[in-house]
């Protein structure tokens, strides 16, 4: 057995090039000398895979945290919302203090740049596209961050003080216990407040208050180099400024201070349909300048789906039920405006508001739905749509979901070639698209945006059926994402991505535009090796910025 074995091992081309049975060549002492080379040769290929293997970083055992290191089972931490990216971690930090925080990356940076260990924060695992990943890096679980309670404060100006690993949908029912909540919202709530300020935090609401990080009074921050830091926008200013929107490239956001208003008890929540996007734009536009209007306004489009009013019986009261019965798409795209206004109980004028407001709209008149529920059953809206999807399977899917954000003077070239001939089909999920007021956002922060007053966000929520080679796959909507891409590109849209993904720098320069050098030039400044947030692929490790 052995000499077949050490047979094996010879090259090939002596096999070949052996004019007499091997078994002549193997003379005793030659087995010997084999055999001790098989075994030196087996002992450096042990030593050589091991190499290949992650490596349990062993400074990272002996660090002293008050929380702890996972270093097996952390399979979770190379997964994402997106189910597309699947980068594994070496460790898993789950923090019990924000000085566990700090301890680790102080470590990492004290390790200097020939370690190529890197951190990333992961929230609630919403990514889409591996963004809270850190191949063979340290990920800290930050929904194991525990520190001081929520604190609301009442007054004039209320406001909440909260970790930056909190859910917002915590934050909700905390505040609403003082009659009161935060301004700005996302659609969906389960999602960390360290997260979507990372980013914005964009909802219907926005068009009124900003994004999420245009509500923000105060961070406390752990930078690239380790250091806890308490910033404002009146202290460490641009450090403020550069965390929010910042792709946490600048340091991770552990604690925030969020502005809170008086909280509703109802909503009046409407829907209305439009066959004409221009007309529908207009209405749109209208409702986000106008002084007296409604307090949220989204909208979406309908591509292909009979039989839509019908589906809405379930939660929206048709205004005239006979017309609305007889309403037939005739397989047109149509346009959902969603609208809400708050009000409280002992409001009995709220129908003769909502009424008034409705008639400056040019909608058809017979698609017009209205429901009344309790405020944090509409801003918890999507949860619902969430358990039935996980009841079914089709929430662990791929989400390829494309955000774009696009300037008002170019949404009509937009929707004529996007809705008119790349999607005149299938949507494969929801699209959503509403303007916004540039006004409302702070152009400081890191956040890019289009440089016209009023902006587009259009969303491509696709979800995409595992192993299908249809239309319903990921190869598909991907192609479908690259051609929408590519003609927002071509006819020169100043179209920039929300919640961006691109895979070289020169992608990334491009995004950033003329902000490129302020985005490097902070980042060299607080996380000058590029430990955090390897995920998003904007900086290698100690390679130079600008």
């Amino acid at each position: 057995m052995l000499r077949g074995f050490c047979l094996w091992l010879l090259p090939s081309f002596l096999k070949k090039k052996m004019r007499y049975p091997p078994i002549s060549f193997l003379r005793p002492s030659s087995i010997r000398f084999i055999a001790s080379f098989v075994i030196l040769f087996l002992g450096c290929l042990t030593a050589n895979i091991s190499l290949c293997l992650p490596i349990i970083p062993s400074s990272l055992e002996t660090l002293s945290v008050d929380g702890h290191f996972s270093f097996h089972g952390i399979e979770h931490a190379a997964r994402d919302f997106g189910n597309r990216y699947q980068f594994l971690p070496q460790a898993v930090l789950h923090p019990k203090s924000v000085s566990d925080i700090a301890t680790t990356i102080k470590h990492v940076w004290q390790m200097g740049p020939g370690s190529e260990l890197t951190v990333a924060a992961r929230g609630h695992g919403h990514s889409l596209q591996g963004q809270a990943q850190a191949h063979q890096g340290v990920v800290i679980n930050m929904e194991s961050l525990q520190g001081t309670e929520m604190q609301v404060y009442t007054g004039n100006f209320p406001y909440v003080d909260v970790s930056g690993g909190e859910l917002w949908i915590n934050i909700l029912h905390e505040s609403l216990k003082y009659g009161l909540a935060p301004k700005s919202w996302t659609d969906y709530l389960h999602l960390t407040v360290g997260g979507t300020l990372s980013n914005a935090g964009i909802s219907g609401q926005a068009f009124r208050h900003g994004p999420q990080i245009s509500n923000v009074h105060w961070l406390e921050v752990v930078t690239g180099k380790g250091e806890v830091i308490n910033c404002s926008k009146n202290q460490n200013g641009d450090l403020f400024h550069s965390v929010l929107g910042g792709l946490g490239q600048f340091g991770i956001i552990t604690r925030a201070r969020i502005s809170l208003e008086p909280a509703p008890k109802m909503v009046k929540w409407i829907r209305v349909l439009y066959s004409d996007f221009s007309t529908f734009a207009r209405d749109q536009e209208y409702l986000i300048s106008a002084e007296n209007t409604f307090d949220y306004i989204e909208g979406f489009v309908i591509i292909n789906r009979t039989g839509l009013l019908n589906n809405w019986r379930s939660s929206f009261n048709p205004q005239d039920p006979v017309q609305a019965s007889q309403f037939e798409s005739d397989g047109k795209i149509l346009f959902c405006l969603e609208l809400t206004k708050n009000f409280k109980v002992d409001n009995t004028n709220i129908n003769q508001e909502v009424e008034s407001l409705l008639s400056q709209l040019s909608y058809i008149p017979s698609t017009l739905f209205l429901s009344e529920v309790p405020y944090i059953d509409f801003l918890d809206r999507v949860h619902v749509s969430e358990v039935k999807l996980r009841s079914k399977g089709l929430w662990e899917v791929p989400h390829p979901w494309l955000n774009l954000l696009v300037p008002k003077s170019k949404i009509h070239n937009f929707a004529e070639e996007v809705f008119g001939k790349i999607l005149k089909d299938t949507s494969n999920g929801p699209i959503l698209i509403y303007p916004v007021n540039k006004s409302k956002w702070d152009n400081r922060t890191s956040a890019v945006i289009p440089e016209e007053d009023i902006f587009y966000l259009v969303a491509f929520l696709s979800s995409a059926v595992p192993s299908s080679t249809g239309t319903d796959g990921l190869e598909y909507i991907l192609s479908r994402n690259k051609r929408i891409l590519d003609f927002c590109k071509t006819a020169r849209l100043g179209v920039k991505q929300y919640l961006p993904h691109y895979t070289t720098q020169e992608e990334w320069r491009t995004h950033f535009g003329p902000r490129w050098e302020a985005f490097a030039q902070r980042k060299s400044a607080y996380d000058p090796l590029a430990i955090l947030a390897p995920g998003h692929r904007i900086f290698r490790k100690a390679t130079p910025f600008l």
